[in-house]
């Protein structure tokens, strides 16, 4: 019988070769042993509500309302719901052509695109357009949309830090492009140096790519960091020298556990640079429901923003949006109520601010915990997670640990996580699926599980470390970074 279009060996290449590590080997075993009945704790993915992290009550109520519109007129509505969340539905349901059910704009709601730019201009002091918005299922879909904006062919390159979410990795190898690497400096707290980006663009022209853009995530993820000032200064300098667009993946801006680097937009940085700069520099920007205090990942609300874009290329990247022609409606006003929440005087205020600010101060504890905890491990190092949800410990391999692996036929740090996994049930990501520099070895954690049980996770890490090394070492200790 002849081989059929979806037989693998036909498959589209780029989706063969496309790999997406954070759902990749380690959570397959994980799924495995835990329809085994082995307790796993999935640390894989920044997915905050299935660590137990509560959602906040104002914005559900508010979609409760949107979900289930009959409420509203039941005469008993006001002693369940509070009055501004009553009022918040009847405001979004009012922009809606028929309800949650109904298709929106390509773009989204305009009144949603509204409120966002308010936001925008709240943060960064500058105004923004709402027709230079477009929101999406989750940040994931825009940045997915820019790259097959951008990416013509596989003569084109992205560049990407690494250690990088594979978000990008995977987008690029899809659409057929080439990732472009620049380097994070793990001794200087995971920095960014601009000499790096130099070198990585004449490296990659010298192969003939033709470098087009450049993602930063800021804060970092797998690495934790935030970008200062200066940086993104610098970052903005040189793709405007080099005439890139600048990805700014800004999704966990809302996450941040120190107080020397708090969160700077990109397009602020930019515009505060004044001309020719500020008007030149092509910027996208990403946000998103799923990160911050809201960990409302399953709903999928997300938005770009294109600053210096020109009108005939934003009427393509609208052309493609709306081939899927709605973002789903429900994740749309969640990002209304997350970037318009309650504010002093509402109702449902105090409780809000409430909620929010016990979320905060517990990953930020949590960030502490689990630093402290992985550097009281042998043979481990861990920058502090400054922002973002993850930590990025070095594993420091014995000689005999990497041939075991060898042995094994795994990369050194999935046969590490793959013991880890076994051992305790702890579900990590490796960290050569998010880049690392040769013999290297990482993995990335969430700092979402509940705080009451990090303490004991992370002695059950510090079990399991140390009887590995025990076990594959020579001699005890190696040295630290």
């Amino acid at each position: 019988m002849s081989s059929k279009p979806l037989d693998y060996e036909n498959l589209n290449k780029n989706v063969k070769e496309c790999q997406y590590a954070v759902r990749g080997e380690l959570y397959l075993r994980a799924s495995e042993l835990q329809k085994e009945g082995k307790k796993i704790i999935f640390t894989n993915v920044g997915n905050p509500h299935a660590l137990g992290q509560k959602p906040l009550t104002f914005p559900r109520q508010v979609i409760a309302l949107c979900q289930a519109p009959f409420l509203l007129d039941d005469p008993n509505v006001g002693l369940v719901f509070p009055a501004d969340a009553i009022a918040r539905a009847k405001h979004f349901l009012s922009m809606t052509s028929g309800g949650l059910g109904a298709y929106s704009d390509s773009r989204g709601i305009p009144g949603v695109r509204k409120e966002v730019a308010e936001f925008i201009e709240r943060r960064d002091g500058y105004p923004s357009d709402p027709e230079l918005i477009y929101l999406t299922d989750g940040a994931s879909k825009g940045v997915m949309q820019i790259l097959n904006a951008i990416i013509r062919g596989e003569g084109d390159g992205v560049l990407v830090p690494v250690p990088q979410y594979p978000l990008y990795s995977a987008t690029i190898s899809l659409l057929g492009g080439t990732l472009v690497p620049y380097y994070l400096e793990e001794t200087a707290n995971w920095g960014l140096d601009v000499n790096n980006l130099r070198q990585s663009v004449a490296q990659a022209r010298y192969k003939g790519i033709t470098v087009r853009a450049m993602a930063i995530i800021n804060p970092g993820n797998p690495t934790g960091q935030c970008l200062s000032e200066a940086n993104l200064k610098d970052v903005v300098k040189f793709c405007y020298q080099e005439n890139l667009v600048l990805l700014g993946d800004e999704v966990y801006q809302q996450n941040i556990y120190q107080d020397e680097r708090p969160f700077i937009s990109a397009r602020k940085v930019l515009m505060d640079m004044g001309p020719p700069i500020n008007k030149e520099l092509q910027l996208v920007s990403f946000h998103t429901v799923s990160k911050g205090y809201w960990g409302e990942c399953g709903q999928r609300g997300g938005y770009f923003e294109m600053t210096n874009i020109p009108p005939k290329s934003v009427e393509e990247i609208y052309k493609v949006a709306s081939i899927a022609l709605s973002p789903n409606v429900p994740g749309q006003i969640f990002m209304g109520l997350m970037v318009n929440p309650p504010k002093p005087g509402d109702i449902s205020y105090e409780r809000y601010v409430r909620e929010s600010k016990a979320v905060l101060e517990s990953l930020r504890k949590r960030a502490h915990i689990m630093t402290d905890g992985f550097n009281s491990c042998r043979n481990v190092v861990c920058n502090f997670t400054e922002g973002a949800m993850y930590s990025f410990p070095q594993i420091r391999l014995p000689p005999k640990a990497i041939e075991a692996a060898k042995k094994a036929g795994k990369v050194p740090d999935v046969f590490y996580c793959l013991k880890l996994l076994e051992a305790t049930g702890i579900s990590t990501v490796p960290g050569s699926g998010f880049g690392q520099k040769e013999g290297v070895f990482h993995l990335r954690t969430t700092i979402l599980p509940a705080e009451e049980d990090m303490p004991a996770i992370m002695a059950s890490f510090k079990k399991f470390n140390d009887e590995f090394m025990e076990q594959y070492e020579d001699h005890k200790g190696y040295s630290r970074m």
